[in-house]
């Protein structure tokens, strides 16, 4: 009589396939790990973008919205190097649409080295509202506070600089570190350099405002305050 064969896996072939099983298992999960960091990388390099589009976005319209007035101290806008003060009918929470702000533009060390740009708001609700920039003017320097935002940071270099107007001649006028004139200046511009420059996000560019307001501050209005 012959005996039946009998047939099955060997534990050798069954070792073979956990083996190959497992290979699989591990090259999906390192596929999906890659995948998951490049597009945690693409995020992240896309909030940067943003990030530094919204800051020239920001610096145009709150500068740009300059409003001429006369305040308690003066006309509201001077500022040097590291300090800009002036009206705005810009907002940071409000946009175009909100109330008019004072605005303190102002460069202070950073907590992770560098420089940072930030923003201080005010409320403006006429000339007496504006004695929060009375005092020493820029001698007294404007600091952070828990309202400030940061605009930029981790910056390696940032000035402030203000193109004086020449309207009585075609030769341009020079760029100044100082403004403390009664009138506007013709423009201002904000120079920032990166302290760790990142060549696949975008950089932070100088951002030049033209202020078009050629009116004299100090001409009172028919329905001026004073």
């Amino acid at each position: 009589m012959m005996k039946k064969s009998e047939r099955g896996v060997t534990l050798i072939e069954l070792m073979i396939a956990i083996t190959l099983v497992a290979a699989l298992s591990t090259g999906m999960l390192m596929a999906m790990r890659t995948g998951l960091l490049t597009l945690q990388k693409t995020d992240n390099r896309l909030q940067s973008n943003r990030r530094v589009m919204s800051v020239n976005q920001i610096l145009s319209h709150q500068v740009g919205g300059v409003m001429p007035i006369v305040g308690a101290c003066g006309p509201i806008f001077n500022g040097d190097s590291q300090t800009l003060r002036l009206a705005s009918s810009y907002s940071m929470t409000e946009g175009s649409r909100g109330e008019p702000r004072l605005v303190e533009l102002v460069v202070i060390p950073g907590d992770q080295g560098g420089l940072r740009l930030i923003v201080n708001e005010f409320l403006y609700t006429g000339p007496f509202s504006t004695a929060v920039f009375c005092g020493d003017g820029l001698l007294t320097r404007p600091k952070a506070t828990a309202q400030s935002f940061i605009l930029a940071d981790r910056l390696a270099s940032c000035r402030i600089l203000y193109k004086e107007s020449r309207p009585d001649t075609p030769v341009s006028g020079n760029w100044l570190p100082t403004w403390n004139r009664p009138n506007l200046p013709a423009a201002v511009r904000v120079e920032m350099t990166q302290l760790v420059p990142d060549p696949a996000s975008l950089p932070l560019l100088t951002v030049t405002v033209p202020l078009h307001i050629n009116r004299e501050v100090l001409s009172p209005y028919v329905d001026s305050w004073h």
